[in-house]
């Protein structure tokens, strides 16, 4: 019996599960974040922070969604690689946008705490500096993929370029303890916070990976539905006869969009 993840490397069987999921995990996403939104707006000032502390409801699950996201690109570069699975480079693809949006978010949020309680807007220490390094990694996948015509060649080297790349996650979690930084050390996933701010701040993480998977489910189909039309018009220029019915399902969506 096939496995669930060899049934859903079928783009056909992908397309009609992902239609049935996505309404609903749209809508879940959108009440998650909208019970975090209250319980952030509600939640009490910091003795210390007082009313910045709320950005933290924003900065934190932004950064974890930033790594997660290209932990997801790494992976799904793997299999491109190692398994050909046929939609790896789609789930890579899909994921690196949405991925440097959110450490853009984290960075920008991060800048806007830092300066009351820093001084500053940026300093160059350890986690500052390696999630910048994060997003241009994220930016050199985009412009690579972007700058070669040959779709199967762009998946490859970009899923290269993906793999090696992770080296920077484990810097970014332990730059805290590795480097004297303005940075507040681990908050050891938040057990150390206050109640007060511990569920707000879980329900916002919540809310936000519910809507990376929203998104990245609808990035997904959207790049399935690109390179079926691409196969398709490519097929119409050879003189292949054009059907009104779905177009064969190739063994590897890169190959029949390269």
């Amino acid at each position: 019996m096939s496995t669930l993840t060899q049934r859903l490397a079928n783009p056909t069987r992908f397309m009609r599960l992902s239609g049935r999921i996505l309404p609903w995990l749209s809508v879940a996403a959108l009440v998650v974040l909208g019970i975090g939104l209250w319980l952030a707006f509600t939640a009490p000032p910091d003795y210390q922070q007082a009313h910045t502390v709320k950005i933290m409801f924003v900065h934190v699950p932004s950064a974890w969604l930033a790594m997660g996201a290209y932990l997801l690109v790494a992976v799904s570069s793997f299999g491109l690689i190692v398994f050909r699975h046929p939609l790896a480079d789609v789930a890579a693809k899909a994921a690196a946008p949405l991925g440097a949006a959110a450490t853009l978010l984290a960075l920008v949020t991060g800048s806007l705490w830092g300066k009351p309680m820093w001084g500053t807007y940026w300093a160059w220490d350890g986690r500052l500096t390696s999630v910048l390094v994060l997003f241009l990694l994220y930016l050199g996948l985009i412009a690579l993929r972007s700058s070669l015509e040959d779709e199967a060649l762009a998946g490859k080297l970009t899923a290269i370029l993906a793999i090696v790349g992770v080296v920077i996650l484990p810097v970014i979690k332990f730059s805290v303890d590795w480097w004297q930084t303005l940075h507040q050390p681990s908050t050891r996933f938040t057990q150390s916070l206050d109640p007060s701010f511990r569920t707000p701040l879980l329900v916002m993480a919540a809310a936000f990976a519910l809507g990376f998977a929203a998104l990245h489910l609808k990035a997904m189909r959207n790049e399935v539905l690109r390179r079926r039309l691409r196969a398709s018009t490519i097929n119409l220029a050879r003189g292949a006869p054009a059907t009104m019915g779905p177009p064969a399902e190739p063994a590897n969506l890169g190959e029949a969009a390269g």
